[in-house]
């Protein structure tokens, strides 16, 4: 790989550019354990390897751009949750975060159930041996033949999210001389984002069903009358990437307003609530996220304070974490293509991905972490934005960072923190082929999701 230095782009002007810099760090080398899975280290000579394996071995080796999982790290964090729930209560990983067969491989292993909201991650779950009664099935709006496949398999509950699939389940269970567990997913009107919670007009979505109005209430009647259901449950998604639990306190508040009215109206006590997941994770240094024993405790006394003030039973709780076990587990390792200093502004770092792997910071304005991680450099820290290959200005994938000013073409950059909607939410934008996905383990490297070729891009137009 070329090592040839670049004029270096500016470094300490008096004005910030527009943008979210803060002062560089003390050192570049260092690596945050916040925001990197828990075998990433650097060798002597500044290498950063994760399960053993250099980075530079994994590029010769694999390719970049790629996906790089810490299933030490992996397994380790799914543990973490299913500990701090215990027996009582229950877990199901996020599919939508990232799904693959190992993936569903190592939740089964490791205790965890699992959340599906489309044919294609029930065909992934069914097809990797987990077992259908641990299986959790979202989505609203389910299709027909998706709800006739998950009732046939018996998944453990549908998530009903209309009136009309209400009675689309039912219909569908009954003909099939099933009754499917179910519970009703209400919109509880609280947004949760990180420090804060709004808990105003939020009705206005395309999930659940709200609680204003009666809503709720009335779907729970039709479950009730329905032969093909039985419903277990009340389930509630208040936010994504969440810090402060304000917002679930608020949510279990009414959640439990509503299992009072259901027993008091119908004389029944659903046996479980659901409260969702979007628990958040480090992306940068300055997140601080919650510890899975923490959330835990803190979840089991809301709800059980709640319960004792309504005169309930507890209910058996369930949770939802995606982002929070596979997020910090993996990396996404780039090559540098091309580094373009701007005057006065900053250094446009180009990497030979982007937005077709990871869409996040297009859509969401998500704040990412870069380092340089194929040796180490005692360079000044340059003002860097890290863009992809795409025609597309807002391609980029770290807004703001800072890199050592001698980075050249051919280094290798890693970004921490992309397990999560990464490679589930990747493209073949501008027919960019989507990257692989390298399971890591005690020395050892192997492919889980491969590379797509030209070959798998032209079989699929049949013009």
């Amino acid at each position: 790989m070329s090592r040839s230095a670049h004029p270096a782009g500016p470094r300490h002007a008096d004005v910030l550019p527009e943008g979210h810099y803060s002062a560089p760090p003390a050192d570049l080398n260092a690596l945050d354990p916040k925001v990197w899975a828990q075998t990433v280290s650097r060798d002597d000579d500044g290498v950063l390897t994760v399960g053993g394996i250099p980075a530079t071995r994994l590029a010769e080796e694999f390719g970049t751009p790629a996906y790089i999982l810490d299933e030490t790290d992996f397994r380790a964090r799914a543990r973490a949750w299913r500990t701090a729930f215990g027996a009582d209560a229950d877990v199901f990983y996020a599919g939508k975060a990232f799904l693959s067969r190992a993936v569903v491989r190592w939740l089964k292993e490791e205790g965890l159930n699992l959340d599906v909201c489309s044919g294609g991650e029930l065909a992934t779950a069914l097809s990797a041996g987990m077992p259908a009664e641990r299986i959790a099935f979202h989505g609203n709006n389910k299709s027909v033949e998706e709800i006739t496949r998950a009732v046939e398999a018996g998944v453990g509950r549908i998530v009903l999210d209309s009136f009309q699939e209400i009675v689309r389940v039912a219909h569908i269970a009954q003909s099939l001389g099933r009754r499917q567990k179910a519970q009703i997913r209400i919109t509880v009107g609280v947004e949760a984002h990180t420090h804060e919670f709004i808990a105003t007009a939020h009705e206005d979505q395309k999930f659940g069903i709200p609680l204003a109005g009666g809503q709720a209430a009335e779907a729970v009647r039709r479950a009730l009358q329905l032969d093909g259901l039985e419903l277990i449950g009340i389930h509630s998604h208040i936010g994504s990437q969440i810090f402060d639990m304000s917002g679930f306190e608020v949510a279990a508040h009414r959640v439990v307003g509503l299992l009072r009215d259901i027993r008091d109206e119908h004389g029944v006590e659903l046996p479980e609530i659901d409260l969702g997941g979007g628990l958040g994770i480090a992306y940068t240094s300055d997140d601080d996220p919650r510890e899975p024993h923490e959330i835990a405790k803190a979840l089991s006394e809301i709800v059980t304070r709640e319960c004792e003030s309504a005169r309930l039973r507890t209910p058996r709780i369930s949770v939802e974490p995606g982002r929070a076990i596979v997020g910090p587990t993996a990396f996404t390792l780039y090559e540098v293509g091309t580094v373009k200093p701007l005057e006065g502004l900053r250094t446009y770092v180009s990497v030979d991905g982007g937005m077709s792997d990871n869409i996040r910071t297009a859509l969401y304005d998500a704040e990412y972490s870069v380092s340089l991680v194929s040796r180490a450099s005692d360079a000044e820290p340059m003002r860097a934005r890290v863009v992809g290959k795409h025609c597309e200005s807002g391609d980029i994938v770290v807004k703001d960072a800072f890199l050592p000013a001698d980075l050249a073409p051919g280094d290798l950059i890693a970004v921490p923190a992309t397990g999560a909607y990464c490679r589930s939410m990747a493209s073949n934008y501008n027919h960019v082929l989507r990257p692989p996905v390298v399971a890591v383990k005690d020395g050892e490297a192997r492919v889980v999701v491969r590379r797509e070729t030209e070959d798998d891009l032209l079989r699929l137009d049949v013009g």
